[in-house]
């Protein structure tokens, strides 16, 4: 049976992401939804997104924005703009693709990893009873009138409300430092805090069955009703 497999927040983290691809066992017949937040925080933010280039691809992900990929690429719009991004991670971004020997300049990010990021990732994606975003939605509105601001920006939170598709919402960008998912009855936030010393995590939302995997390599696997 095809799988529709959601990734978290992966900030950098490529040693998780390998691991957690692996332990996953990609078919062919997988969907992939990625939410965002490739970049950033993490050791290896220019390896996340050869992964993800990659897997974009192959024709299996669906890779959306997250707010960490418009920080990005809004670096060069301005002096306050760089400062900003580097002071929420981008300088660990940026190291990532410094040339041996040399400090790390913004003009060493690839061009093809920001034309993907500006023109292949999307703000939203939906699904026959899905919807993925990074951040989160105004209840009232459908996918296509939400603002930047909440579908970037926004918190998941347990008092996050229903939207009004009768939809469950998939998202990240809301940091779960204990390891485990947000789960409500109508969204699940799957941002595990991977670059702090938690889990990356990957949900496959048509069945509950969930991997995670950190950054030593260490996997494990479960159900979304039955935490660890």
């Amino acid at each position: 049976m095809p799988r529709l497999l959601a990734i978290g927040d992966i900030h950098g983290c490529s040693r998780a992401l390998d691991a957690l691809l692996l332990a996953v066992k990609l078919e062919p017949s997988d969907q992939l939804v990625t939410v965002g937040d490739y970049v950033d925080r993490g050791p290896d933010s220019r390896g996340v997104l050869d992964r993800i280039i990659d897997l974009h691809g192959s024709g299996r992900l669906v890779a959306l924005r997250g707010n960490h990929e418009l920080m990005m690429l809004h670096a060069r719009s301005s002096s306050d703009s760089l400062l900003f991004w580097l002071a929420v991670g981008g300088q660990q971004a940026l190291e990532s693709y410094a040339r041996p020997g040399q400090a790390a300049r913004l003009d060493d990010i690839s061009e093809a990893h920001l034309r993907f990021l500006r023109a292949s990732c999307v703000d939203w994606h939906e699904t026959e009873r899905h919807f993925f975003v990074h951040g989160s939605v105004t209840p009232d509105s459908p996918l296509d009138l939400q603002p930047s601001a909440l579908l970037h920006w926004e918190m998941c939170t347990p008092q996050t409300p229903p939207h009004c598709s009768g939809k469950v919402m998939v998202c990240g960008h809301a940091e779960q430092r204990g390891g485990w998912p947000l789960v409500l009855d109508h969204a699940i936030c799957i941002d595990t805090w991977a670059y702090g010393g938690g889990w990356l995590t990957a949900l496959d939302v048509l069945s509950s069955q969930i991997w995670q995997a950190n950054q030593q390599g260490e996997t494990r696997k479960g159900w979304i009703d039955q935490p660890f």
